[in-house]
């Protein structure tokens, strides 16, 4: 199926970088947030990510007017009828995401593909609370979404394989991203591989093992990584990590998945990382 409208349902840092991918790629884009506040928020970040474009000389002026002018914003779910593809980006509590999906199988044309941004929450609890759960999937891009070059594609035991194979030639076809098939598993592929780590840095950190600076050093210089673990959790969000974590120890009930206790108390005292000014470091 041709995919030329694409819906994005929460502009918060994820889904700002979805919305400027999906512009600058020449796609018409409904980005929706749930009040006019956060509709100006939303705004103001991707007009604000694509001007950083413009200074570095990674985008033209007018692509980045092309590109701004394509995207039409609204606190109405109903203004998303005309998509071929709708991703949703919500914070990750179930009941928000079931309910958006509720209105989306009233208002999208049939052959709609519904897509779930989310890193740990089951695909298909999502795509149970439609008539149609065989349109739904999880496409899960990785912040932020304007560089990170990876999108995990997630069927469910019921996605129709067209809907699949539509969603990844259209991530790798018309985004340019990597695509990478993965199971409706808790952390499916990054996730599950990436959040225990982190865990085991902040647990070392905890215990006084070595600094902050030297665990992330030390993966730098060590193990070739682009940046430490801890200085990934900020980039992350902490309240994110601590989420991913509690899910795959849910999901596989192993220890290694459980969250250390200093990250409970660091989201438990609001220092969540480099969104709110202060994390493992601070910005």
């Amino acid at each position: 199926m041709e995919i030329g409208t694409v819906g994005v349902i929460g502009v918060g840092t994820m889904g700002s970088g979805i919305v400027e991918v999906a512009a600058r790629n020449g796609l018409k884009v409904v980005a929706r947030e749930a009040t006019p506040e956060l509709v100006e928020a939303g705004r103001a970040r991707v007009e604000a990510s694509m001007d950083r474009g413009v200074a570095r000389g990674k985008l033209d002026e007018p692509a980045r007017e092309a590109a701004a002018s394509a995207v039409a914003w609204t606190t109405d779910l109903d203004d998303l009828a005309g998509c071929e593809l709708v991703l949703e980006a919500v914070p990750e509590r179930l009941p928000l995401k079931l309910e958006i999906f509720g209105v989306l199988d009233r208002v999208l044309d049939p052959s709609a593909i519904m897509a779930t941004n989310t890193s740990s929450i089951p695909v298909i609890d999502v795509a149970m609370g439609t008539s149609r759960p065989q349109q739904v999937l999880g496409m899960h891009f990785f912040n932020p979404a304007t560089v990170m070059r990876l999108v995990e594609v997630i069927s469910t035991q019921l996605t129709d394989p067209a809907v699949t194979r539509a969603a990844a030639a259209f991530a790798a076809g018309t985004l340019g991203k990597r695509v990478v098939q993965a199971p409706d598993r808790a952390g499916f592929v990054v996730n599950k591989l990436l959040v225990p780590y982190i865990c085991q840095a902040v647990e070392m950190y905890e215990s006084g093992h070595a600094s902050a600076a030297d665990i992330d050093d030390a993966m730098k210089l060590g193990a070739g990584h682009p940046m430490g673990p801890l200085t990934l959790a900020d980039l992350i969000g902490l309240d994110v990590c601590l989420f991913t974590a509690e899910s795959l120890h849910a999901e596989y009930a192993e220890r290694f998945y459980a969250p250390p206790p200093l990250l409970r108390r660091m989201v438990a005292a609001g220092r969540l990382g480099r969104k709110t000014g202060r994390g493992f470091y601070e910005y």
